[in-house]
């Protein structure tokens, strides 16, 4: 039986003419049942552009983070698949379709596109210094985390309805953090993740700044481990968490 797909691309600020042509492009070659854009403290011109598609546009006027859109993308979906996409483009949509693909014929629960996996094909590469800066993160995470991954922070992945549901009360980093996250509790609940090597090129005009982004996410990676800790019951990290005031979960925040 096929699985129904659905697609989240966030977005802030974007290049609307290339978010068209990347729409269009992953319209072609997943042929997802929905497309929702998140559209994050957009211009009024934008809203009205992105209103032309033939896709779902939620629009909010400030900036939420990569993560709390796609939660709140998620959150709005009704298929039994997934995913999402960064907007600008760098995953190719075949790509794309290739990490949605082990989720609709259930041969994981969750997938990752990676850069850095060995039969990756990058066709044009990060400065030195973010992709220094980007192995040395991988390698910490590797190190710290139940899932034991190339990559990741690319801006591909998808997974089921099932495994959502099990892991959505646990994800909290609203920003690009998100994706840690959320592969450290799929991890601790024990969820088949599958690491999809794709084609990825840079695109220029990122709104991440290396060093600091870095320091949120190394940051972020022990947040991540130590949820993912208490999720196997750590004795240690439940007294950790115990003397704690634990934030809310970027869900519940959605409800209040």
């Amino acid at each position: 039986m096929s699985r129904s797909v659905g697609l989240v691309v966030p977005a802030y600020r974007p290049d609307v003419p290339a978010l068209e042509s990347y729409v269009a492009a992953i319209q072609s070659a997943v042929d997802p049942e929905t497309v929702r854009i998140e559209l994050d403290d957009p211009r009024d011109e934008t809203i009205e552009q992105l209103e032309t598609l033939d896709v779902s546009v939620n629009a909010v006027p400030y900036r939420r983070g990569k993560g709390a859109a796609i939660t709140a993308g998620f959150e709005a979906l009704e298929t039994d698949v997934l995913a999402f996409a960064d907007a600008d483009g760098s995953t190719p949509a075949e790509s794309l379709a290739a990490v949605i693909e082990p989720i609709t014929a259930d041969r994981a629960d969750l997938t990752a596109g990676s850069r850095r996996h060995p039969e990756a094909t990058i066709q044009s590469h990060q400065t030195f210094a973010r992709r220094f800066m980007g192995d040395g993160f991988a390698w910490f995470a590797r190190r710290m985390l139940d899932a034991e991954l190339y990559d990741y922070q690319c801006g591909a992945k998808a997974i089921s309805a099932p495994a959502w549901s099990e892991v959505r009360g646990h994800l909290f980093e609203p920003g690009f953090a998100w994706d840690v996250e959320l592969v450290a509790i799929a991890g601790a609940l024990d969820l088949r993740i599958a690491e999809v090597p794709i084609t990825w090129e840079d695109k220029p005009g990122s709104t991440v700044s290396p060093v600091r982004t870095s320091l949120d996410l190394a940051g972020a990676v022990f947040a991540a481990r130590h949820r993912a800790k208490r999720i196997r019951d750590s004795r240690l990290h439940r007294m950790i968490a115990s003397r704690r005031s634990e934030s809310t979960a970027l869900v519940d925040r959605e409800s209040q």
